[in-house]
């Protein structure tokens, strides 16, 4: 049995400490505890809490530790808040970057919109439910303390889409999110559509209040449209899409962004997905919308012309990895919003560090390619004002951020 005194939180939620020089790990323990159990490799595996540490709290789902869908519900709220401010301190300070930061704004419970499920046909019926930590294993939930009420109320019809689509020996994955139209769901690893089984998800969908039902890829069923507001443009996103996973988040993402554009008279939004903040944007800017996905950027396009009261809003579909937009095609923009994905935006932003552009609000959701594309935009001449870390996965050690970056 080996004794330990948790030091750090480490970047995936694990307790962590030092012995002999080695770093070890310890799942589910918090900094100051001593802790005892059995050293295997770089873990502590069987931990028992020998003197547990003032912000250890009691965790709010019944799941926890068999599901592995978060890892620091045992750690207080101020605490975790801090400690994803520090991920993407630390990331930029490896990149010799000091940054001010405002408070971390933290979606609160059940605000989790959209959601990845497995799903598993049984005796009786099917279940639903996510992997245990570091395993095949399927833990079925019943409720959850992170996902959106509408969701939950909609588990009794998504077991019945999971009956049909899978064998007993068979998984299916199902992705989920709310819409103002209803759940939008999707099906993938289902088994092929036949007759009944279409006239069944006919009537699930209809009897569960479902927008609409993807089955392996293609459309079943659209009840009504599965519409998100974006700043009062109702898009319809393409099966797919990306969508913020909390509407708080996206709030404090979107209040961010707006402030930094400021009164910015013409505008471009990189990796502009649907329209999350083009549309918003328009409201006091002209805006240019660039993306990789045309189907994006068309329902992006309908929002807008659908709305009330807005700028022009152009749209023009563009690898940005392979082909970033250059010096001269930005120079007739007043601020550039960029949201990459995980990846970052490594040849973009040598692009806008070229540039003369003298707004910058990067959203991001990798703290390690953000601080690296950082470091080419203050190279280039651009200041980092601030960054605010916006936490819309709680009690995970994944977060998101804006920073506002200027040049005289």
């Amino acid at each position: 049995m080996t004794e330990l005194i948790i030091e750090t939180l480490g970047s995936q939620g694990d307790g962590t400490s030092t012995l002999d020089g080695a770093e070890i790990f310890a799942a589910f323990t918090v900094p100051g505890e001593k802790v005892s159990g059995d050293l295997v490799g770089d873990r502590l595996e069987n931990v028992k809490i020998l003197e547990p540490s003032p912000i250890r709290v009691k965790a709010p789902c019944s799941h926890f530790k068999t599901c592995g869908g978060c890892a620091t519900q045992h750690i207080s709220g101020d605490f975790l808040a801090d400690w994803k401010q520090s991920i993407v301190s630390t990331a930029l300070k490896r990149q010799g970057i000091e940054a001010a930061f405002r408070p971390t704004q933290t979606s609160p419970a059940n605000s989790r919109r959209r959601a990845v499920f497995t799903g598993r046909r049984t005796k009786t019926g099917a279940m639903l439910g996510f992997h245990a930590r570091s395993s095949e294993q399927l833990v079925m939930i019943d409720h959850c303390s992170l996902i959106h009420p509408d969701i939950l109320a909609g588990f009794d019809g998504l077991k019945a889409l999971v009956k049909l689509a899978t064998t007993r020996k068979g998984t299916v994955r199902l992705s989920v999110s709310t819409s103002l139209g209803g759940l939008d769901v999707d099906l993938t690893d289902a088994k092929p559509m036949d007759t009944t089984s279409l006239q069944e998800v006919v009537k699930i969908t209809h009897d569960h209040g479902f927008a609409r039902v993807f089955w392996n890829g293609d459309i079943v069923l659209e009840r009504q449209p599965a519409q998100q507001d974006f700043g009062g443009g109702l898009v319809t996103p393409p099966n797919g899409a990306f969508l913020q996973a909390t509407a708080e988040g996206e709030a404090a993402l979107l209040s961010a962004v707006t402030e930094i554009v400021g009164k910015s008279k013409a505008v471009v939004d990189l990796f502009a997905g649907c329209g999350t903040f083009s549309i918003p944007l328009a409201k006091q800017a002209e805006v240019l919308a660039v993306e990789s996905s045309k189907p994006m950027l068309d329902a992006m396009d309908k929002g807008w012309r659908q709305a009330i009261g807005l700028k022009r809003l152009k749209t023009l579909t563009r690898d940005l990895f392979r082909n970033p937009l250059q010096p001269d095609e930005l120079k007739n923009f007043d601020a550039i919003v960029m949201d990459p994905p995980r990846a970052g935006a490594k040849e973009q932003a040598r692009q806008i560090a070229d540039s003369k552009v003298k707004t910058l609000a990067f959203v991001s959701c990798n703290p390690a390619t953000f601080a690296r594309d950082a470091r080419t935009l203050i190279d280039g001449g651009y200041t980092l004002e601030w960054v605010q870390v916006v936490d819309q996965f709680l009690w995970s050690s994944h977060c998101e951020l804006v920073a506002k970056f200027t040049r005289p």
